[in-house]
């Protein structure tokens, strides 16, 4: 069971515009259901309502401090919480957002999954700052408006 970081970014790490992506590629909203078909999605409270509802296929986790159901998705109130949730469907999991919610997820992962969209878009939500000296390639793919890359942790927190 992996735990990995899923998002896309601009050349300025860019991947949010209000509550919507500052782009519209449908090769990189297929290559995400593909990736993630199956598997644990966990997200912040934010990013579940840009997307309006549960993912399908897949076990979705929203991480939210307040008081809240959600059919289709279980509410967790802390990040220790939502991996504990996540570790019950034996599956692989990957956690979709916000900034905030990768922020806090980022020194726990081994893998990233990234589209580096092609250009500079208009936004105002970031990717934090990480140091890319820590991870390497695994995997390429090249789509006409972005690469998909898989990196992975030079020194593995998890074996």
């Amino acid at each position: 069971m992996m735990l990995a970081l899923i998002t896309g970014y601009d050349d300025n790490r860019l991947i949010g515009n209000g509550i919507e992506l500052p782009w519209k590629i449908a090769d990189d909203l297929k290559n995400f259901r593909q990736i993630t078909s199956g598997t644990t999605v966990i997200m912040g409270y934010t990013t579940f309502q840009s997307i309006g509802k549960p993912l399908p296929n897949r076990n979705n986790i929203v991480l939210y401090n307040g008081d809240l159901q959600i059919e289709g998705a279980y509410v967790c109130h802390s990040i220790p919480e939502a991996i504990e949730k996540a570790k019950e469907f034996k599956k692989d999991i990957f956690v979709m957002g916000g900034a905030s919610i990768y922020r806090q997820f980022l020194p726990l992962v081994d893998k990233l999954y990234i589209s580096h969209i092609h250009g500079k878009f208009i936004g105002d939500i970031y990717f934090p700052e990480y140091d890319t000296n820590e991870w390497i390639e695994e995997h390429r793919k090249k789509f006409p408006e972005f690469d998909f890359v898989i990196y992975k942790r030079k020194h593995p927190l998890h074996k």
